[in-house]
């Protein structure tokens, strides 16, 4: 009689989970929310829609994109922290999300380290250091003597306070000893316009969004902040070749879900996004933007992670900028 109540016991916990294991090794059996905490048209939700393309011919299932922005990406991001753990609501968010928004906002309705289940990071690329076509410094060691004898009076725009290259350009300006007059602007678009206008001297800009200005001639690039230089502007040097270390920065897109899924599901999500990141057609298509490939593990993903949150605190602490 004991041995049949044990049998019993065994069988009815067996029936619960069998039902939660037959789910992660079906996933998915529905469509897929992937959250962009951005509005439509920018990096991230050009991530988002390139990756969840091929995602869906490998799961099967449709990935519905919702743009959700507010906050600097906060809204989005907490939208899916607060979100059911199952594998049907996912992030693709920028930098700002997952690391500087940790270092600028004095509260955050989510912890982008401990809120989550990383997948990876995608993609990254470098931003430029570029001046407009006539400013009198013709090279970056010229540039760099002209900051240091004109303090303050050479104009850096940014695509907003706080943002990717704003903090760029406030650790390199730590690094070298100089400083500028940072002119926020919203949206890396007017800021280039005005770059390119004669309105702005400097910027640090996203590659993707200034190698053509560079190439038409309509600003001229001085320095990467790649570990590399870049096939996009083959003959700009690195920070690190003209004598800078530790200068590297890249605005990166990172893909992740609410703390608590199935490991089961994780996995299989987070082998699926690596499959399609190296998928040829998905590398061609981040290649023509100023993208490569990142698809790194989630452990690597924490990791890096840990580091960055670490670096840019430092960088907004030292350069006393306030929170938004």
């Amino acid at each position: 009689m004991r041995a049949f109540k044990l049998l019993a016991t065994a069988a009815a916990a067996l029936a619960l989970v069998a039902p939660q294991a037959a789910a992660a090794t079906e996933y998915p059996t529905r469509n897929i929310t992937m959250v962009v905490p951005f509005p439509p048209g920018g990096a991230s939700d050009t991530a988002a829609r390139v990756v969840s393309q091929q995602l869906e011919k490998q799961l099967g299932k449709n990935i519905i994109i919702e743009n959700k922005p507010g906050a600097t990406g906060n809204t989005g991001a907490r939208l899916v922290a607060s979100a059911t753990p199952d594998g049907y609501t996912l992030l693709c968010a920028a930098l700002s999300v997952w690391s500087i928004n940790a270092a600028l906002f004095r509260e955050l309705p989510y912890d982008p380290a401990k809120d989550f289940d990383h997948l990876t990071i995608a993609v990254r690329t470098p931003n430029v250091l570029v001046v407009r076509k006539d400013f009198p410094a013709k090279d970056y060691k010229e540039f760099v003597e002209y900051l240091k004898a004109h303090p303050g009076e050479v104009t850096f725009a940014s695509s907003g306070s706080g943002s990717s290259d704003h903090l760029t350009a406030e650790l390199w300006w730590q690094k070298t000893g100089t400083k500028a007059n940072h002119i926020p602007y919203k949206g890396g678009g007017p800021a280039i316009a005005d770059l390119i206008g004669g309105h702005a001297d400097a910027s640090f800009a996203n590659l993707g969004n200034i190698y053509p200005q560079v190439n038409l001639g309509k600003v001229r690039a001085l320095a990467i902040t790649a570990e590399k230089r870049d096939p996009l502007l083959p003959d700009v040097p690195t920070l690190a070749e003209l004598g800078l270390q530790g200068g590297e920065v890249y605005s990166w897109q990172a893909f992740g879900g609410p703390k608590g899924m199935p490991e089961d599901v994780r996995t299989k999500l987070a082998t699926e996004m690596v499959k399609a990141l190296k998928e040829p057609s998905v590398k061609e298509a981040f290649a023509k933007t100023g993208f490569e490939i990142v698809a790194n593990t989630p452990e690597e993903f924490r990791e890096f992670q840990a580091g960055e949150i670490a670096r840019w605190k430092e960088v907004v602490a030292k350069g006393n900028i306030p929170s938004p």
